[in-house]
């Protein structure tokens, strides 16, 4: 059966139905791995003081429920998925082929000038990566590529584990850590799909 697609009437409809702390403390979380997070920072500790001190004054309670539900649908509308932040985003070294006895996959990662493309499937990662960078040739899809990542893959819950393969060399796996740990919601939010 096909999952449909979520529509944003329904995710916004969703922020009525938790809890007033669970919801504030998703939405905390979410801006906690954004580079805005400064910005919402105290407006957030506000929120969280006043649930504490007026806990029985369900008028307060209702205001915040429509301010944290009111912030949001504006960062869903400034393109934000607020869905990644339940998501992590976990580096776990290398794994040769006996990774495929633990669950994992192989998937190629490239980065062009303009976008991260990926590839997962059975072939080895060489093969992948030659289909991957034909595709993005032949379809005009990102310009040059600039960085190409040999990984296995898996997904636990709601954690992403990416893992170095024998074709990847530790200075780009370490270049690709350090990048996924600076902005994991970008990471997360492009290999979406990656089941």
């Amino acid at each position: 059966m096909k999952k449909k697609k979520q529509s944003l009437l329904d995710q916004v409809f969703q922020d009525f139905l938790p809890d007033i702390w669970t919801l504030l403390s998703e939405t905390t979380l979410f801006l906690s791995r954004t580079k805005e997070f400064y910005l919402y920072e105290a407006q957030l500790r506000t929120w969280r003081a006043n649930l504490q001190t007026k806990r029985k004054d369900s008028d307060e309670i209702s205001k915040i429920r429509r301010e944290i539900t009111d912030l949001r649908k504006q960062l869903r509308l400034e393109g934000y998925d607020l869905s990644l932040g339940k998501q992590n985003l976990i580096f776990a070294g290398f794994k040769n082929d006996a990774a495929l006895g633990e669950g994992f996959r192989r998937v190629v990662l490239f980065f062009t000038n303009e976008d991260i493309y990926w590839l997962a499937g059975e072939d080895n990662h060489v093969t992948l990566a030659e289909f991957l960078e034909r595709r993005i040739y032949e379809e005009h899809l990102g310009g040059q590529i600039r960085y190409k990542h040999y990984l296995w893959y898996r997904r636990r819950g709601t954690d992403l584990i990416l893992a170095g393969s024998d074709t990847e060399t530790k200075e780009d796996f370490a270049r690709l850590e350090a990048m996924g740990e600076a902005n994991s919601l970008l990471f997360l939010s492009k290999l979406k799909k990656l089941k």
